[in-house]
């Protein structure tokens, strides 16, 4: 598949355009399948979805660094299914020449809320000053220490005429200095919206191919593959299908 001719057909939307849909807060939506049915879902997107451009570009590469507690405080209360659980990580938007220090929170009501400073570049340490905003952000001191890098390739379309951003993640590597491993034949695509509506254009295609939503989290489901010792059970089912999108 040449993913750079199909997003070709789509309109463009540029970045000072897409002021009006951040969504720093909002809810996600997400949905995992195999690469080759990528090509048919981009055909059917393609009336109702703008497709963000860059410099020319409209498939981006992220490079992230995850943090956590010495006792993965993070990863365990994912796995827990525990609400009001944050993540911590520094981003790089390569190509755009933007790094940010950034903390999800997702709240007992399904919202996702992101807070960011600028920095100059991603450092496997916290300085005093990230510190003091990450815990002013958490709302109490916290320990962390970088536990794995995450990178990928992302397209964002923006629909023509609702509030509402879909992002696309594929070649997904993940990797410690002494490990790695991959999800390069899965996309990862995700229905960002201020209110979740079942409404979206993207989730009424998927639905006809029968692709339903599932809940992924790239930091647990590589925190499993570099860490097998990890508590995991409540994520095996997840591992399963993961594992079955693989070999399609």
């Amino acid at each position: 598949m040449n993913l750079k001719l199909e997003l070709s057909r789509f309109e463009k939307i540029t970045l000072s355009e897409m002021d009006n849909v951040k969504l720093m807060s909002r809810t996600d939506t997400k949905f995992a399948f195999n690469i080759s049915i990528l090509p048919k879902v981009l055909e059917k997107l393609s009336q109702f979805y703008r497709v963000m451009e860059i410099d020319g570009d409209r498939l981006h590469h992220y490079k992230s660094l995850y943090f956590d507690t010495e006792d993965r405080k993070f990863y365990t209360e994912h796995h827990n299914r525990r609400v009001n659980r944050n993540k911590i990580r520094f981003r790089e938007y390569v190509g755009s020449d933007l790094t940010f220090l950034e903390i999800k929170l997702k709240n007992n009501k399904g919202k996702t809320i992101k807070k960011r400073i600028k920095v100059d570049s991603i450092s496997e340490k916290i300085t005093e000053k990230q510190q003091e905003y990450i815990d002013k952000i958490i709302g109490y001191t916290i320990k962390v220490n970088a536990k794995q890098w995450i990178k990928f390739s992302r397209v964002t379309f923006v629909h023509k005429t609702k509030k509402e951003r879909l992002t696309m993640d594929v070649n997904l590597t993940f990797n410690t200095n002494e490990e790695k491993g991959d999800l390069k034949n899965i996309v990862i695509a995700e229905v960002k919206q201020e209110r979740m509506s079942r409404s979206s254009d993207f989730m009424k295609i998927v639905k006809e191919m029968r692709i339903l939503p599932f809940r992924l989290s790239k930091y647990c489901m590589s925190s499993m593959q570099l860490w097998p010792q990890l508590k995991q059970n409540r994520f095996k089912e997840k591992q399963r299908f993961v594992n079955k999108l693989q070999k399609l």
